[in-house]
């Protein structure tokens, strides 16, 4: 399909900067697909929509501190490393900028020395494989030196790291948050189990697939960066049961919609696994896993806003987008949020 037909006007000041005050306080736009019919509401009122027997399946990766600023040795030049993924050990792949002049046996210093990289692959597209060299526990020396990696239409650091991560946050491994859950408190949590929902955690890492954008004209051109996902014997047996009971799952963002899909459409059921995945969802594909979406507003021409088209209909998101546009929600990372669901 043409890119452009993903397109639409977003005024820039509808970008979200930060968080709202408090997580569950963001515009909730509940939208029937079935129907195309669509009600303003708050965050909070997501449970006037959810019924005793759903579930809930939430992403519950960790960010790291993923954004590092160091000094090419030798040349004193200034480069930019962002960690994605762990391939073994201290060696992870790393978006670099600039990327060209880190060739293999490039060492970068970052911290006074507290953590060197050494580059021993190079890849396209400004990837490098890097191997660190530091004392201690890698992660708290990344804590101690590494930010954010927060998107580039946020424009300030945050003064906490906590509001880049989901209430859920368990295991540290992903470069970008799993924003659709955001809006999540524990207290909603509580209210939403006590209705009789089921709450069940899947982990897909998040990568460069979060970042890359879509350079071509055909979407069928585009490759997305592979992404590691788990999925544990328990939450099988869970979503298994969901399906076989025909009771609705409803996927927290669109890490977690990939996750599942995956997982289905590998083995047919939900089957225990830990591998890597590359799915790419565009309008045609046929869902197998979920009955209902939680997902923030997302870029034009991104695979986000693609992934959405599929599940309701390229053109019924364009009049969704619009009217979310008209009535001044706020998109991506730190914005408002919707419920996809049918009859």
């Amino acid at each position: 399909m043409n890119i452009n037909l993903f397109d639409f006007n977003l005024p820039e000041e509808l970008i979200a900067q930060k968080p709202s005050e408090k997580r569950d306080h963001s515009r909730l736009l509940a939208i029937n697909k079935d129907n195309h019919t669509y009600e303003d509401k708050m965050f909070y009122d997501i449970i006037d929509y959810l019924r005793p027997g759903d579930v809930l399946v939430r992403n519950n990766t960790k960010v790291i501190p993923a954004r590092l600023i160091g000094i090419k040795e030798i040349t004193g030049a200034h480069c930019e490393t962002l960690l994605l993924k762990q391939i073994k050990d201290d060696v992870w792949e790393c978006l670099t900028k600039p990327a060209k002049s880190l060739k293999v046996g490039a060492r970068i210093n970052y911290g006074d020395g507290k953590l060197i990289g050494e580059v021993i692959e190079e890849k396209e597209e400004g990837l490098r494989n890097i191997k660190f060299h530091y004392e201690g526990i890698f992660l708290e020396v990344l804590d101690s030196l590494g930010k954010m990696p927060l998107p580039p239409y946020i424009k300030k650091q945050l003064c906490g790291n906590d509001r880049y991560q989901t209430v859920y946050a368990k295991y540290t491994g992903s470069a970008a948050a799993p924003t659709a859950g955001f809006h999540f408190t524990e207290e909603l949590f509580e209210k939403i189990k006590a209705k009789g929902i089921e709450v069940v955690d899947v982990t897909l890492h998040i990568g460069l697939g979060t970042f890359r954008p879509v350079k071509v004209e055909d979407t069928d051109n585009h490759v997305m960066h592979s992404e590691e996902y788990e999925i544990t014997k328990e939450a099988c047996d869970a979503l298994n049961k969901a399906k076989q009971e025909h009771r609705r799952i409803i996927a927290i963002g669109t890490t977690s919609v990939r996750t599942l899909e995956s997982n289905i459409k590998e083995y047919g059921v939900f089957t225990p696994a830990k591998k890597d995945t590359n799915i790419f969802i565009t309008p045609g594909y046929e869902f197998k896993a979920i009955d209902c979406l939680i997902t923030n507003f997302h870029l034009p021409k991104s695979t986000l806003i693609m992934l959405v088209s599929a599940f309701m209909g390229r053109e019924f998101t364009l009049e969704v987008y619009q009217h979310a546009v008209e009535k001044e929600y706020h998109f991506f990372s730190f914005g408002d949020s919707m419920f996809i669901y049918g009859k």
